[in-house]
């Protein structure tokens, strides 16, 4: 099985990325590509939501109001569309009524026989609540294990992040254990929970559960 899937397997499958249209109490949910020209928005949700975004994100040299200016997103998006190329990363756009609200990533993906990738998201504080996280989150995973064609996705998370772990549990991640020390967030070596889902508990997909569930609907 996994010589054919590394056969068949594109050098980039899954990007560029288009998912969604999903309606949730928020709105209506989609990935769609980074566009170079996300420079603008992108920047100034980073920027006002520094205080919020930057307790659970992994250390980064530089300065916030340095490495979230508008002239750093060329360079950013540059980067993604390199990787995105080589089939090791979809990075995505995450979309609230046709309005740029967060990005999600499918990063560190390796073919062979592993067929794995993680998955990583952000959304901004004005777009919380109503299910968006959720939403993109679904759609990302449907998209990793679908057209991606990857066997399992998993995402890392800190034990205090009590909202992420909500979504990740809506989205039927199962937890695999404690990570000690594992990423510089914050100032800190910081632990983080391992999470995962592999196709074989994919079933019909996340998409489907939430809909199921009365969560979303489809457009």
């Amino acid at each position: 099985m996994w010589s054919t899937l590394t056969a068949g397997a594109a050098a980039s499958p899954g990007w560029p990325v288009h998912a969604g249209p999903l309606r949730v109490r928020a709105g209506v949910v989609t990935l769609r590509p980074v566009r170079r020209r996300d420079a603008a928005t992108w920047s100034a949700l980073r920027l006002t939501e520094r205080d919020y975004l930057e307790p659970w994100e992994p250390t980064v040299d530089g300065e916030w109001h340095q490495n979230n200016a508008r002239s750093a997103w060329p360079g950013i998006h540059t980067q993604l569309r390199r990787h995105a190329r080589v089939g090791n990363t979809v990075p995505a756009a995450i979309e609230l009524d046709g309005r740029f609200c967060g990005q999600l990533t499918v990063g560190g993906i390796v073919r062979g026989a592993l067929h794995s990738g993680w998955i990583g998201y952000w959304v901004g504080r004005p777009f919380l609540g109503g299910g968006v996280a959720t939403a993109a989150l679904a759609l990302g995973v449907d998209h990793a294990l679908g057209r991606c064609a990857l066997h399992r996705v998993d995402a890392t998370v800190r034990p205090e992040n009590l909202a992420s772990r909500v979504v990740l549990g809506r989205c039927g991640f199962r937890e695999e254990g404690l990570l000690h020390r594992y990423l510089h967030v914050d100032g800190a070596w910081r632990d983080h929970l391992l999470v995962a889902r592999t196709r074989e508990e994919h079933g019909r997909g996340v998409v489907a559960e939430l809909v199921a569930a009365g969560f979303a609907q489809r457009i």
